[in-house]
């Protein structure tokens, strides 16, 4: 099966960003002198935006829409301005993109993460790949695991479904994957278990960036 484009996920897939989103939860957190979390958590609370992000980590008697989003705009006016101090491209990444790009295949994001956070770090991480699209959680626009960002992407780029592949870490992009009707490959180094990826039916498991090719 021939393969157009390639879909990635961004935190978890491309870039290990946990260590900047959990030191962001942590400073909010901390001005207003409430509960800090573990590592384990954070990557269970990421995946579905940075309101639920937020919403998960602060205190349920807290979680009312107002106090969300007061820290949110916290969160992300620390988080925007210290998006790259731990962030990473995970080994093999890089060489995987050029390699797509070499074989004329084009890339594309997909994130849950708000639109100016997902520009400015696969601007800044990824300055030699030319991206077909990358799209972010963008006001009006569901979350995945609604399709809509996957159709809007094969709108800018005129690629035929079935000549798509979609790769992310976690149970949701499997589940975005299937609802668009993309073939998909979970990848198991990211912030979510191979378990999970299985559950959510994967179509294939990469261990590795290199073997995503094996998929094309």
């Amino acid at each position: 099966m021939k393969t157009d484009l390639v879909i990635f996920d961004l935190d978890g897939t491309l870039l290990n960003t946990i260590g900047d989103l959990a030191k962001a939860c942590e400073v909010v957190l901390q001005r207003r002198q409430l509960p800090q979390h573990t590592f384990e958590e954070y990557c269970s609370f990421v995946g579905n935006g940075i309101m639920r992000l937020v919403e998960r980590a602060l205190p349920e008697e807290l979680r009312t829409p107002e106090f969300v989003a007061e820290v949110r705009r916290d969160f992300v006016e620390y988080y925007t301005a210290h998006i790259d101090t731990l962030t990473r491209p995970y080994e093999g990444i890089t060489e995987l993109l050029g390699e797509l790009s070499r074989r004329g295949i084009r890339v594309a994001v997909a994130s849950n993460k708000f639109q100016a956070g997902t520009e400015k770090l696969v601007g800044l991480f990824f300055p030699d790949t030319e991206f077909a699209a990358v799209l972010g959680q963008r006001e009006g626009v569901a979350l995945k695991p609604d399709p809509q960002i996957v159709d809007d992407i094969l709108s800018l780029t005129g690629v035929e479904r079935d000549k798509v592949l979609y790769v992310g870490d976690s149970g949701v992009d499997m589940q975005t994957a299937r609802a668009a009707g993309v073939r998909s490959v979970g990848v198991s180094w990211g912030f979510r278990s191979r378990e999970e990826l299985v559950e959510n039916h994967a179509d294939h498991i990469a261990d590795h960036p290199a073997e995503i090719l094996d998929r094309l």
